[in-house]
């Protein structure tokens, strides 16, 4: 598929390949931390079976139809999987699907799009890895998710080698730049950090920079273990959303350090020039 470079919209790719790592709650704060700073956003979950990105939106919208509030929505498209018998068939498909899915977002004129990738290696979500310009990967932060990205010797956490899905992100990568000359900037995010150092924590920030410089990412910490991620998540809501959304939820401390946490995440990705514009809210500390 080749878009003409003045209709280009800027891809936010989430991806990896284990559950339960706070994908979609990134993925949702980031359509929407992005759509009250202004920008046309579109979303494509490509996990269509599962939904989950789906789901959350759906529940989104119920929430503003049922409390009559306002909230900002991105136009959204579900990408299925082929359910065609042979491999070279049911990813020509797949493809089409995703292309034409694009191609609509593009003529509504969004600038922004947000593609949730599914949490399992399939040609879906390799196509969509391979149109990223920032791919972010969520991993909880343990040894357990590091493993995700490479195996290491268990007595020093010695980097040992990539992992298959490492190995994936390259292929996406030189897929991109076939396409047009594109580079994608990976940024692996640090989910569920403990508030107190530990050696745990520690041994995987060092491993985790040392395998940065190896294949090629940035690093960021990411959002921590709070119960308001959670209880806003069903409803399709965000912490950008609380003032707004009436749900009775008074904002304290740790609710503004966690909204500076997807401040933080946003601010992490380099959108061009042309795009970059003065977020609408201010955070405190």
């Amino acid at each position: 598929m080749t878009v003409q470079a003045a209709q280009k919209p800027y891809f936010i790719v989430l991806g990896n390949e284990k559950g339960g790592s706070g994908k979609s709650t990134t993925s949702i704060h980031i359509i929407v931390s992005l759509l009250r700073d202004g920008y046309r956003v579109g979303a494509i979950d490509l996990d269509a079976r599962q939904g989950t990105l789906a789901g959350t939106l759906a529940a989104r919208q119920a929430y503003v139809e049922s409390k009559g509030v306002s909230l900002p929505l991105p136009e959204f498209r579900a990408v299925n999987r082929s359910d065609l018998d042979t491999r070279q068939q049911a990813e020509a498909e797949e493809r089409e699907r995703f292309d034409e899915a694009v191609t609509e977002l593009v003529h509504a004129g969004i600038e922004v799009i947000v593609v949730d990738c599914p949490g399992s290696d399939n040609f879906l979500s390799r196509y969509g890895h391979s149109f990223a310009d920032t791919l972010i990967t969520p991993i909880n932060d343990s040894f357990v998710d590091f493993s995700m990205l490479a195996k290491v010797e268990p007595d020093n956490h010695d980097i040992i080698k990539p992992s298959i899905y490492s190995e994936m992100v390259w292929e996406a990568r030189k897929n991109r730049f076939n396409r047009d000359h594109g580079k994608i900037d990976w940024i692996v995010m640090r989910n569920r950090l403990a508030a107190v150092e530990a050696r745990n924590k520690r041994d995987v920030g060092e491993t985790l920079e040392a395998l940065a410089k190896r294949i090629g990412f940035r690093t960021l910490k990411g959002f921590g273990e709070r119960v308001i991620f959670r209880e806003l998540y069903l409803l399709g809501l965000t912490l950008m959303d609380v003032r707004e959304a009436n749900v009775g939820i008074a904002m304290g401390l740790s609710h503004i350090a966690a909204r500076n946490e997807v401040r933080a995440l946003i601010s992490a990705i380099k959108l061009p020039p042309a795009l970059q514009r003065t977020p609408r809210e201010e955070l405190v500390a």
